[in-house]
């Protein structure tokens, strides 16, 4: 704008020196046939449209807009570390066909909301697994996926302490911003000091710490065998073992480090729109 006041500036003094030299030099008679009766208004509207036209220009020529322009921003991808319980206690079919079923898609349904995010893949039940490194090729993170469960980890048990410190150990970077652990599992634990160790990352790292809870809170589910007999049941000391969902764990691990605890128990829920 400073363009514009310039030329404004410009115009009214070329008029103004203009008839300055005019009375200055001509007789009064040459005055007179120079600037005859109406010169000064002719020449003032001649300033005035020069000036706007001058106006006119600069703006045009500074490409000033008015209204709703789009623009891409770019976005600085996150990096969520998937933490899945694959104890057997996970093959109970309380949530249909299975927690562990159910489980997968989820992360499933996640992972199909992101564009640019990196993602990785620990699997634990006594033991802990890295099954997927941090990547951005979500296919070949989904076929890995469909194809763990207890298997993957040859000890039994669960471990969730031990896994949430494997997760925060697996990222690439070393800032505190756009990191995640979303966890799946029952919330069974033995004893691995899990909500202790969850607070601990979230104070050193910053590592923000989602858990998604799994199978029925009250009667719970029996847990199918694994050995090849079918139809029968996990039995310790001659009774058949009936798993419960333990969230008072999970709630506490996600209110400890700022993220968020969804009780999904036997329900399908669509975790498109959680992400």
């Amino acid at each position: 704008m400073d363009v514009v006041a310039i030329g404004l500036v410009l115009t009214g003094y070329a008029v103004i020196a203009r008839r300055r030299a005019a009375l200055r030099f001509a007789t009064a008679r040459l005055r007179n046939q120079i600037l005859p009766a109406g010169t000064t208004s002719r020449h003032s509207m001649s300033a005035i449209l020069t000036a706007a036209s001058m106006t006119l220009l600069c703006v045009a020529m500074m490409d000033i807009r008015w209204g709703k322009t789009w623009r891409e921003v770019p976005q600085k991808g996150i990096e969520v570390m998937f933490l899945l319980d694959v104890s057997r206690s996970m093959l109970a079919e309380d949530a249909t066909p299975n927690r562990l079923s159910r489980a997968k898609q989820m992360i499933k349904d996640m992972v199909d909301e992101m564009a640019g995010d990196r993602v990785g893949l620990v699997v634990f039940a006594g033991e802990t697994r890295q099954s997927v490194p941090l990547t951005s090729h979500y296919e070949d993170f989904k076929q890995t996926l469909d194809s763990v469960g207890p298997h993957s980890v040859p000890v039994g048990g669960s471990r969730l302490g031990d896994a949430i410190e494997a997760a925060a150990n697996g990222f690439i970077s070393k800032t505190n911003d756009h990191k995640a652990i979303v966890v799946f599992t029952d919330g069974e634990d033995q004893e691995s000091e899990p909500t202790e160790i969850a607070k601990q990352i979230h104070d050193e790292k910053g590592i923000r710490i989602f858990t998604v809870g799994l199978g029925d809170i009250d009667q719970g589910a029996r847990i199918p065998e694994t050995d090849g007999r079918r139809g029968g049941f996990v039995q310790y000391e001659g009774q058949q073992v009936w798993s419960k969902m333990n969230g008072r764990i999970l709630s506490q691990i996600a209110t400890d480090t700022d993220g968020a605890y969804i009780p999904a128990g036997t329900r399908r829920v669509n975790m498109a729109d959680v992400y």
